[in-house]
């Protein structure tokens, strides 16, 4: 399914991204299945659920499609720069004989540029998350329709956020869009 749909580019804000990083390997660090994979995608979720709560991303990434799900463009490049500085290091584990790519945070992140409202949207996609492993939220993004809706490596629209996925909404999902009706006067 390819389609169209007018882009709004936002500009990345490379510190935030790389405070996000160590926010999210730290939050993760006890959970086993926390690897490349959950993170890429975790990253993804939380970026594109604060564009549909708060009209604009945590990071401005530009997230492609991959075989493996989205995937944020600056994460090699900012994750690089966290290892040189001594601020995380990736290590290379084993999780049930399969190769895992861990990014453990060797300092607090700095918090002071994020707002409440984001880091409640971080933490509640790595709850909403936890129990999935590498292979679960990367088969998971695979219904985001923005996902669907691009070629393979290309730029996956902040937009499509707004696009009701394929499968019934859960009762949390309806309450949510009710509350969000409600609040900026739809109904």
């Amino acid at each position: 399914m390819k389609t169209t749909l007018e882009k709004t580019h936002f500009k990345l804000d490379k510190k935030k991204f790389a405070e996000l990083l160590l926010y999210v390997a730290r939050k993760s660090q006890k959970d086993p299945t926390f690897g490349a994979t959950k993170l890429n995608k975790l990253l993804f979720f939380c970026d594109f659920q604060a564009y549909l709560q708060l009209g604009r991303p945590i990071t401005g990434a530009d997230y492609r499609k991959l075989d493996h799900g989205p995937v944020p463009c600056p994460l090699p490049e900012i994750r690089e720069e966290l290892e040189n500085k001594q601020d995380a290091i990736l290590v290379q584990e084993k999780y049930f004989n399969h190769p895992q790519k861990r990014l453990f945070a060797l300092r607090d992140p700095d918090l002071s540029e994020f707002s409440g409202a984001e880091i409640a949207i971080v933490d509640e996609m790595i709850d909403i998350f936890r129990e999935m492993d590498g292979t679960g939220i990367s088969d998971f993004s695979h219904f985001s329709i923005g996902y669907q809706m691009v070629g393979y490596g290309e730029t996956i629209p902040y937009e499509a956020a707004f696009i009701s996925p394929p499968f019934p909404l859960d009762e949390g999902e309806i309450r949510r869009a009710h509350e969000l009706a409600k609040k900026h006067g739809w109904k």
